[in-house]
């Protein structure tokens, strides 16, 4: 009789915590006849002290410690391997089941630290310059994997006990993956971020970068107040359907139409959204190009954000001259536009915008991942509507 117990305690499946955001956890502890206030206390536990142990949560009655114990658990992902740039950046590959790796970047700048983190094990859409679509994709990541990703961050650099004061300062949703196609579980995860009994961070210092899945950006308009990044990379249609093939579903004007009606959603009505274009030598970076793009944005509030292409063993597309890029800058400042140039960062360890493929994952596998790739973007997106 013992054992057959022992057998169905171990069968319990016990419920992780780590990804849930304050209205969930209320939830589930009113699920187990607990007092939904609790959430506060654990969420606290959780995401300030980063404990995942439920005996060291000693504002807790010692009965709720051992309910918890038997029915829920904190368990983050785990880091398969640790990389440090001589610049400061630090990327993990990072363990999330199935011999799958994701890769999370953290980039130090002064006294803001930025940590770009990953919203799926590789990514369906395949864009022809980014090194994560090329490895195709798997799955979704929970929202546990998602914020995971930043309390191991905090972990690594010992900032949940150590006094340091905060490292990671924001988060930029632009790892591996689209976000939008992985809906309900970044939406908790940005929750997390934002939430003062979870990390605190500003509205303004959480950012999604989406390629243009419009029905969700319509979606998260209702859900979220997050800042808002779009991957555009091309002035027209013609060339970003080449470049991002998810444009041939939602053209450019549909995809700007949806930002503006996003920033219309949020109740900050000076909000504007940050337009991420990758420059490529000879693809589309050219003075025309800068024309067009400076006259296709009067439509949105925004600023631009020139990522000069990080090159990778599967592409044949070259990182543009200091001068192409000084000029294509000069364009757009000039049409009035806010533009920086982004610093490459992290490089020598493909941590840099666009590098980011699970390098450490066993490359015998990679090209049936290649191979089950999603096909059809338009249809995922309906399914998650």
């Amino acid at each position: 009789m013992a054992h057959d117990e022992t057998c169905e305690t171990a069968s319990i499946q016990r419920v992780n915590l780590l990804g849930m955001p304050r209205h969930k956890l209320e939830d589930f502890l009113r699920s187990i006849g607990e007092k939904p206030f609790r959430a506060q206390q654990i969420l606290k536990w959780i995401h300030h002290n980063g404990i995942d142990d439920f005996e060291q949560m000693t504002n807790l009655g010692k009965a709720l410690r051992a309910k918890l114990s038997e029915v829920a658990e904190i368990r983050p992902p785990k880091v398969a391997r640790q990389l440090d740039s001589k610049d400061g950046t630090r990327k993990w590959a990072i363990e999330v089941g199935g011999n799958n790796l994701v890769e999370t970047v953290f980039i130090p700048d002064g006294q803001r630290g930025t940590l770009c983190v990953s919203s799926q094990v590789g990514c369906s859409l395949d864009c022809s310059f980014c090194s994560t679509g090329k490895q195709g994709f798997m799955r979704d990541l929970t929202a546990a994997e998602i914020i995971g990703q930043v309390w191991l961050a905090l972990k690594s650099f010992d900032a949940f006990q150590s006094g340091k004061g905060r490292v990671v300062t924001n988060v930029v949703m632009m790892g591996m993956g689209e976000p939008l196609l992985n809906f309900e579980n970044v939406v908790d995860a940005t929750h997390l971020m934002m939430d003062d009994f979870g990390y605190g961070l500003s509205k303004r210092r959480v950012t999604l970068s989406t390629s243009g899945v419009v029905p969700m950006l319509d979606k998260l308009g209702d859900v979220s107040e997050v800042s808002l990044a779009v991957s555009l990379h091309a002035p027209n249609d013609a060339l970003r359907n080449e470049l991002v093939p998810i444009n041939r579903r939602y053209p450019i004007a549909e995809l700007l139409a949806a930002c503006k009606r996003y920033l219309d959603k949020q109740p900050d009505k000076h909000r504007v959204v940050t337009v991420e274009y990758t420059l490529i030598a000879g693809v589309n970076d050219k003075l025309e190009h800068a024309r067009e793009l400076a006259e296709v944005l009067r439509v949105l509030p925004c600023k631009i954000n020139l990522i000069p292409f990080n090159p990778f063993s599967l592409s044949d597309y070259q990182r543009p001259s200091k001068n192409a890029i000084s000029r294509f800058w000069q364009v757009l400042i000039d049409a009035g536009y806010v533009t920086t140039v982004r610093t490459t960062r992290g490089d020598d360890i493909d941590a840099a915008c666009g590098q980011l493929a699970g390098q450490f994952q066993d490359r015998t596998r990679r090209s049936e991942r290649h191979r089950r790739r999603a096909e059809n973007v338009e249809a995922e997106a309906i399914r998650l509507v």
